[in-house]
């Protein structure tokens, strides 16, 4: 839920399972929008193409933004903290200046078998956008995404 004052949060696939807003829907894509223009004003001939400075310190912010602008959808969890919704997930990577994307869904939902065509969608919609997406296979042979601003 938005704090007042706080401006818009994008779903990071942290957040409450609920059913679809469509006044979320409109703020999501007035952020989009602005995005898109600061990344104009800021970056000048390279426009769009390249995350502006505040998407660089805000790392998961910015990229849990493009990811659901895209229309990718987000994870959730229920009043226990457990996977409610299969969706990506967005956190700050081990490695400072690093977000992490994860597939994740309810137990036996799954988000396994369709991580690494799910994370690919993922990736491709983030390099649309400049970002640098590396896919690597961790724990328990699970994927996950680092995404980057390029160097």
């Amino acid at each position: 839920m938005p704090v007042p004052g706080q401006g818009f949060e994008a779903a990071t696939g942290d957040g409450p399972a609920g059913p679809p807003d469509a006044g979320r829907a409109a703020e999501l894509r007035t952020a989009y929008e602005g995005l898109l223009q600061i990344r104009r004003l800021v970056n000048g001939p390279a426009g769009t193409a390249v995350p502006a400075p505040w998407e660089v310190r805000q790392l998961p912010r910015a990229v849990a933004l493009a990811l659901e602008s895209s229309g990718i959808p987000p994870s959730a969890v229920d009043a226990q903290g457990l996977p409610a919704r299969t969706g990506y997930r967005v956190s700050a990577a081990a490695e400072p200046g690093r977000a992490q994307v994860t597939w994740v869904g309810p137990r036996g939902g799954g988000a396994a078998e369709e991580e690494q065509e799910r994370l690919t969608a993922c990736a491709a919609a983030l390099e649309r956008l400049g970002w640098v997406c590396l896919l690597y296979r961790g724990p328990r042979h699970r994927r996950f995404l680092e995404v980057e601003p390029p160097h």
